[in-house]
């Protein structure tokens, strides 16, 4: 299988590298330093769960370098869905795959409407992993899951095929026959977990043990959820307790990749995430009083430092 890693980043590199690792055909895709590091030195992984190796890899930015390959996992953060779905445009074939990797409930669909429904499996990550220096993936918990999946649901023998080929490469990974409730129940993790980590410049820990936080960070998911539920999406009526069930279950110095951007000053997907919630609030006629403050508050981040005025 002939692989393109579209964003090779902390949760593309970490998959990425697994793959390349069990002698699969991979191409990456990233940028800078960390590009120039990779093409020097190989992807070195510092994982909780997979040990730590180097991979000698051939990385590039230019997806017309690698050509048409069989899977794409798309791994770009929101905010550059628009630009990278144009610019794997060399990479897909016929017969190609594309799966998100991203945070967030509408990627797919928004590359669906480039490539089409055929070409597009939903996905999801779950994985606590940064980018520790450039060409150094660091995983920081013993956890590292795909799930993906037909954006119309059900069964297929294509997303079963990707599964198999996944997990004989290393990846931990699932094919989910309700792809559209996958998204929005990791939405209805994320979305608290990465707002209010990144409001409060606290890992999860701290959040946990005030009253008056958690009891915030309940109102997030709660409004998420109901929003969700008023889209037509079959949420659970315990998904909201489940959610905060694993959120307690995580280790409490976990620090959401948000909240890593903002210490960096590196752009936020906050749009796709609570900006996402306040907007379908107001669509569908849903409350998110407290999605607003965290999209209110961290809105002149968006882009990187506030200037000062």
């Amino acid at each position: 299988m002939r692989i393109a890693i579209m964003g090779a980043g902390a949760t593309g590199g970490y998959f990425g590298a697994l793959l390349a690792r069990t002698g699969e055909d991979v191409g990456f895709i990233a940028r800078g330093d960390h590009l120039a590091a990779m093409r020097r030195s190989g992807l070195r992984v510092e994982s909780q769960r997979a040990g730590q190796f180097t991979v000698p890899v051939f990385a590039t930015d230019d997806p017309g370098s690698v050509g048409p390959v069989d899977l794409v996992l798309f791994c770009v953060k929101s905010y550059d869905t628009e630009g990278a779905g144009e610019a794997i445009r060399p990479l897909v074939g016929p017969t190609t795959t594309i799966v998100t990797i991203q945070n967030g409930v509408d990627n797919a669909e928004r590359l669906a409407l480039r490539y089409g429904s055929g070409a597009v499996l939903g996905g999801l990550a779950f994985i606590e992993a940064t980018i520790a220096a450039p060409g150094v993936i660091a995983h920081l918990s013993p956890f590292g899951r795909i799930v993906f999946g037909e954006l119309a649901g059900g069964a297929s023998e294509r997303a079963q095929r990707l599964e198999d080929q996944l997990r004989a490469g290393g990846v931990d990974a699932q094919a989910s026959t309700a792809m559209t409730e996958a998204l929005w129940e990791k939405f209805l993790f994320i979305t608290p977990l990465a707002g209010l980590t990144s409001l409060t410049r606290l890992p999860i820990g701290p959040l946990r043990e005030c009253p008056e936080t958690w009891a915030l960070f309940r109102q997030c998911t709660e409004e998420v959820w109901r929003a969700g539920r008023a889209a037509g999406v079959e949420l659970p009526d315990d998904a909201v307790e489940r959610s905060l069930a694993n959120t307690r279950r995580i280790a409490p110095t976990f620090k959401s990749s948000m909240q890593r951007d903002l210490e960096r000053g590196k752009r936020l997907e906050l749009e796709a995430l609570n900006g996402y919630m306040v907007r379908q609030g107001a669509a569908l006629g849903i409350p998110t009083p407290v999605n607003g403050v965290i999209y209110g508050a961290l809105k002149p981040h968006v882009d990187g430092p506030p200037e000062p005025g």
